[in-house]
């Protein structure tokens, strides 16, 4: 584990932190690779049941690439993908809920970390926007996720203006579950990780799937395919352990198979 990336477990969930807050959290690849194997660790890790994403101190986030020489869009050519871009895949294909801890700015490159966790929580505070177009470049991989978690015309006025915009229009456009006072975010984070952690492993497993598989689907299609799915899920242990715990009127006991 690099040292630009730090993870600690806390209950049930398991947090990644990127410590880079003399860079505002900036993003190269050896952070980038460092986040990716704190959430496989967690992905494997039976005991962690959601991954809490975040930036070390209280002004950033992650503000995006780092920029520096040698740093900034050093690309090799000779590979058909880039590592920021296996990274948001990988976060989108786990089976754990995932939810950022937006702590301060969420800039360019950390939108991309934002759209890829499950739910998102910010400080009353924190700041966002994709300023790629103020330095002659675009936010392509970003772009992907966010056209898929705000309306088309106010992604087309962030990505085109690269102007900043507060936490409470990003709530208001649904890149947001809610806002929390400062002093309040890491409770708010854990209130949610700990509902996760009392819900089936199975069903969440499952839903996620479900959930990234109708993205793409026409309504027919995906009714077609949720028939499927829930008859699937009722033959689970979880699913009868559910309905069980639910008869006798006790918590229920899942074994997440």
């Amino acid at each position: 584990m690099s040292d630009f990336v730090l993870s600690q477990k806390r209950d049930a969930a398991l947090w990644i932190t990127i410590n880079r807050p003399e860079k505002r959290n900036a993003l190269n690849d050896d952070v980038i690779a460092a986040i990716m194997d704190a959430w496989r660790a967690g992905e494997a890790d039976d005991e962690v049941r959601a991954i809490v994403l975040t930036g070390a101190g209280e002004k950033a986030f992650c503000a995006g690439g780092d920029l520096q020489p040698g740093q900034g869009f050093a690309f090799d050519f000779s590979r058909p993908n880039l590592l920021y871009a296996d990274m948001l895949r990988m976060a989108l294909a786990s089976t754990k809920v995932s939810i950022a801890r937006v702590n301060g700015a969420c800039l360019a490159g950390g939108m991309g970390l934002l759209c890829m966790t499950d739910f998102a929580v910010a400080t009353e505070t924190a700041t966002f926007g994709l300023p790629e177009v103020k330095i002659g470049v675009f936010p392509m991989q970003v772009l992907t996720l966010l056209q898929r978690v705000a309306p088309r015309r106010i992604v087309a006025e962030w990505c085109l203006t690269g102007e900043t915009f507060s936490a409470d229009d990003a709530l208001a456009f649904g890149l947001l579950n809610r806002t929390a006072k400062a002093d309040a975010l890491d409770e708010e984070v854990m209130r949610l990780a700990n509902l996760v952690a009392q819900r089936s492993p199975t069903a969440i497993r499952r839903g996620k799937y479900a959930l990234r598989a109708l993205t793409d689907m026409t309504l027919e299609q995906g009714l077609a395919y949720t028939e499927s799915q829930i008859m699937l899920l009722a033959q689970t242990e979880d699913a009868k352990e559910g309905l069980a715990a639910f008869a006798e009127k006790r918590p229920p006991r899942w074994t997440g198979r």
